[in-house]
């Protein structure tokens, strides 16, 4: 080992790091007796950084390539021996074989590492070797601080470099990038430049004498500070530096140069030289310059700030747009630069913009880009500024977005506009659809065009009669103006004449303009009151239907916009309002159809007297089914009925005129409650399965005061007693026609004098917010709430009188059950009737034997009665249709037989027996002893007919009384 030692003192002193270090590993390997070796040294000279391979003996690159870079805190030999400098080793380190690796000393901290690869089998190196290595690496580490020549830096640069053969590979690369070295002795102040680095600055061997303080008097004096500022630093923490300057060439010319450099160390530690290469930078810079320029004058600002906010550049737009000045001021030179080297968060511009301050420091700080626009303080302008990180600061692009954003919010104003044009829209075709007449699609414009505008009138009106106008609907125009332009021809009108004639609007905004523009307009202008006009014209396939006239009550000139949205409004109401006239008359026929088939009058009978109301369903123009009727029997009794077909239609309506027709027949043949709906069942049945009708049939009789009634599917009838009290009788209801099945249930009361009888449709007490239980519960309460009321006036004997006081009655009925904010989509019938009775001295009957001397006894009756009735001018005709109807029943039909008078509007004879026959008028033969009886009835009662009872049947007869007027006639 001792002469291993010696043949490397013996080395060459000018031997450079690289051939010290490949000198040192050979002698190791071979002592050792290892496959081949490998040097590190540190990437910097700071403690704790990681290691760099810069040579190797005897190793394959396959096998170096994993060692050029060895972390600090890895756990591989090398970085263990720089990290805790001792020896280090480790078994299968390099593809199988062992890795034995000791420090470099420096008092500093190790300064590399020298490592042997093993084979693996020899196993641990022992002490001996270990410090014989250890030796060697204490020679290489000596040769390394004493410094190396700075041809050898020269060469090499201090980069890595991996065997011999690389060195030339290194030169070529020098000459392509035109780098040169250099080496400052701090001792002695001489510094030494290579040949190619004074070649690639332009600068002759005679004009650099190697002194430092030429070298200083070649940097620009504007860079001096910073380049010996930048050499203090590194030569106080003995640290690698890099720094940029500028050197004059021989010819005056400035060159830029980009430096880099560190310092070596003598044996004491202290600083003896500085080391480095330099390379000529001018063409960067150029172009950095030229960058500049551009950036100087382009029309946006562009500014550039340090990591500590410190602007390094701001060109023109910038110092325009942050240094004091605004959008209006002109470019100032460039000796006026306000921004460069302030602080940015000092700029007051930035410092009034409310956030921008800590955007910027934001940015910077995350290294996230950040663009936003911002209202600049004091003016009129919105800047847009766009925050870019750079590694070493921050870069900030502003621009004038005052014209832009004035276009965004004529563009957001626009949207606005249209979609509150098309939001109008749509809630007027809302409305529209929803409108059904035309007066509801008038209103319904009305209401979404008048306000928005704040106009004060419309007029619509349509064209009839070929030319003359027709006013549907009007809106703030007096009654008087509006007689004096309805049913007008349309050349009373010029201005709705010429936007009908041409198919275009007319906008007057003045009552000057209307003038100017029909001269003979004077009249109309004054008469309506207004200052300004808007005339739409309403098409519908290319035809002129009609006119809408918008009137404002100032004179008013409207905008583009505001004419577009009329007039795409005015194309909506001539739709709808086309539509709504259709709708209009139909409703119209409809209504015409309904009244033909219900009552025109309700007969005004001694029994009873009655009111009526039929409300239609607020909404569709189809006819409905329900239908009630007042009808006179004999005897004065009443019939009252009322029904409801399902459904709506011209199907349901006929089918209701069907009914009420088999009614009246049925009800002339005298056939009780019940057996009448079950002949209204069997029409309804023959009509299909899709029909069904509910109805309620009551017969009342005067002279018992009984009311007998039977109902198919229908609510029943509330009774309100004299008292005030309200009842609901409790019969079942049966099933609907159609669908019922007979015997039909019946029911009876006897009625105080002076009852009400309410009959109504389920249309009145139901709908889709009630069930039916609750609207009886309302209908009883308001039937007690009316009679109280009345009571308390003093109208009638018991509570509510005559016709005007029921007429009233069934208003308020209406009213509380049908509000008029309560749409329905039902019809209701309501028919009330206030019950009186035949006074007890108004009626007469005798029982007769059934024996022939009973015509006898019968006139004899007759003839009394009316004199104490003073009717005496009636007792020859009378006595005659009472002996010819009593021998009738002694000749067909059996007992007991009864004679009964009654003394109302008319004298009625009645001439009951028990049988069940009925009689028939026939044509006697001339030879025929019998057969005219009934034939001289006929031809002296007013009206006659036979009634059947359940104790048989009553033939009655009617005669009106000598003193009864025309008028009094009681309607059939």
């Amino acid at each position: 080992m001792a002469g291993r030692l010696d043949v490397l003192t013996a080395a060459e002193a000018d031997l450079g790091e690289g051939d010290v270090l490949r000198l040192a590993l050979l002698h190791a390997v071979a002592e050792l007796g290892g496959l081949g070796g490998m040097a590190h040294l540190r990437r910097t000279w700071a403690a704790g950084s990681g290691l760099r391979l810069v040579a190797s003996s005897g190793l394959p690159r396959s096998m170096t390539r994993a060692f050029a870079n060895v972390p600090g805190d890895a756990d591989t030999p090398p970085s263990r021996a720089a990290r805790e400098g001792v020896p280090a080793w480790r078994p299968a380190t390099v593809e199988g074989n062992a890795l034995v690796a000791v420090p470099l000393p420096d008092p500093d901290g190790p300064l590399g590492t020298l490592a042997v690869v093993l084979p693996d089998a020899a196993g641990e190196p022992d002490r001996a070797r270990l410090a014989m290595l250890a030796e060697v690496a204490e020679w290489a580490a000596g040769r390394i601080r004493r410094g190396c020549p700075a041809e050898d830096e020269r060469d090499e640069l201090a980069f890595a470099r991996t065997s011999p053969g690389d060195a030339e590979g290194v030169r070529q690369a020098l000459r392509a990038v035109r780098v040169g070295t250099w080496e400052w002795d701090i001792r002695t102040g001489l510094m030494t430049w290579t040949q190619p680095m004074l070649t690639l600055l332009g600068i002759g061997p005679e004009s650099f004498d190697g002194r430092a303080e030429t070298w200083m008097s070649l940097i620009h004096p504007d860079d001096l500070p910073t380049a010996m500022a930048e050499v203090d630093r590194v030569l106080r923490a003995r640290d690698e530096g890099e720094f940029e300057y500028r050197l004059r060439r021989d010819d005056g010319s400035w060159v830029w140069v980009r430096a880099r450099s560190r310092v070596i160390a003598d044996e004491d530690g202290r600083a003896a030289r500085m080391i480095g290469t330099l390379w000529d930078t001018t063409r960067a810079h150029s172009a950095l310059e030229a960058v500049g320029r551009a950036l100087r004058h382009m029309s946006d600002g562009f500014l550039a700030a340090d990591g500590e906010g410190r602007v390094t550049f701001a060109n023109r737009q910038a110092e325009l747009l942050l240094g004091g000045g605004g959008a209006s001021e002109a470019p100032r030179g460039p000796g006026e630069d306000e921004l460069t080297g302030r602080s940015l968060w000092e700029v007051p511009a930035v410092a009034r913009v409310p956030g921008l301050a800590d955007r910027c420091r934001r940015a910077a700080a995350e290294g996230t880009p950040a663009e936003f626009d911002a209202p600049w303080p004091d003016r009129d302008h919105w800047l847009h500024l766009r925050l870019v990180p750079v590694p070493d600061g921050l870069a900030l692009h502003v621009t004038d977005a005052t014209e832009r954003r004035r276009r965004e919010a004529e563009r957001e104003a626009a949207e606005r506009a249209a979609s509150g044009r098309a939001g109008r829209i749509g809630r007027l075709t809302a409305a529209l659809a929803e409108a059904l007449s035309s007066r509801d699609v008038v209103t319904a414009v009305a209401e979404h065009v008048m306000s928005p505008f704040d106009a004060s009138a419309m007029i619509v009106s349509v064209v009839e009669e070929g030319d003359r106008l027709h006013v549907v609907h009007a809106i703030g125009y007096t009654p008087g103006f509006l007689r004096m332009i309805d049913r007008q021809p349309i050349e009373s009108a010029p201005a709705i004449m010429t936007s009908f004639r041409d198919h275009s609007p007319q906008f007057l905004a003045s009552p000057e303009e209307f003038l100017a523009r029909y001269p003979g307009a004077t009249t109309l202008v004054k008469r309506s009151g207004k200052r300004a006009w808007a005339f739409l014209p309403l098409i519908v396939s290319g035809r002129a239907i009609g006119s809408c006239v918008i009137a404002f009550d100032e004179p008013r000139r409207l905008n583009g916009e505001e004419r577009t949205l009329l007039t795409a409004i005015s194309g909506l109401l001539a739709q709808a309002l086309e539509r709504a006239r259709l709708y209009d008359e139909e409703h119209h026929r409809a209504k015409e159809l309904q009244r033909g088939l219900l009552p025109q009058k309700l007969p005004r009978l001694p029994a009873v007297t009655a009111a009526a109301r039929y409300l239609p369903a607020e909404r569709g123009g189809e006819v409905g089914g329900d239908w009630y009727d007042v009808i006179p029997l004999s005897a004065d009794r009443v019939a009252l009925v009322i029904g409801d077909v399902m459904g709506h239609g011209l199907s349901e309506a006929a089918t209701m005129g069907r009914l009420r027709t088999a009614v009246h027949t049925l009800a002339d043949l005298e056939l009780p409650p019940d057996e009448i709906l079950g002949h209204l069942n069997d029409i309804v049945s023959d009509l299909g399965d899709d029909f069904y009708a509910t109805c309620l049939y009551a017969v009342y009789d005067p002279a018992t005061r009984r009311c007998v009634f039977a109902r198919a599917g229908h609510p029943p009838p509330a009774v309100v007693y004299p008292d005030g009290g309200v009842h609901f009788p409790d019969l079942d209801p049966n099933a609907p026609l159609g669908a019922a099945t007979p015997p039909i249930d019946t029911g009876e009361l006897r009625l105080p004098d002076g009852s009400l009888l309410v009959l109504y449709t389920d249309g009145l007490v139901e709908s889709a917010v009630r069930d039916i239980d609750q609207g009886m519960a309302h209908l009883a309460g308001t039937l007690a709430t009316a009679g109280e009321a009345a009571r308390a006036a003093g109208g009638g004997r018991d509570g509510v009188g005559g016709g005007e006081e029921l007429e009233a009655l069934c208003d308020d009925l209406v009213t509380a059950l049908l509000p008029s904010r309560q749409q329905t989509s039902d019809d209701a019938a309501l028919l009330v009737a206030r019950t009186h009775r035949l006074r007890q001295e108004d009626i007469a009957s005798w029982p007769l034997p059934e024996d022939p001397v009973a015509a006898g006894e019968a006139r004899d009756h007759v003839r009394e009665q009316l004199e104490r009735w003073q009717l005496e001018e009636l007792t020859t005709t009378t006595e005659l249709l009472a002996s010819e109807l009593v021998g009738n029943v002694i000749r067909h039909a059996r007992g007991p037989i009864g004679l009964r008078l009654l003394r109302s509007r008319s004298l009625i004879c009645e001439v009951s027996d028990g049988s069940h026959t009925s009689p028939h008028v026939r044509r006697a033969a001339e030879t025929d002893e019998g057969g005219r009886g009934l034939q001289l009835v006929a031809a002296l009662a007013r009206r006659w007919g036979t009634r059947f009872t359940a104790e048989g049947k009553s033939i009655w007869t009617e005669q009106a009384l000598p003193q009864q007027r025309p008028e009094d006639e009681r309607a059939v």
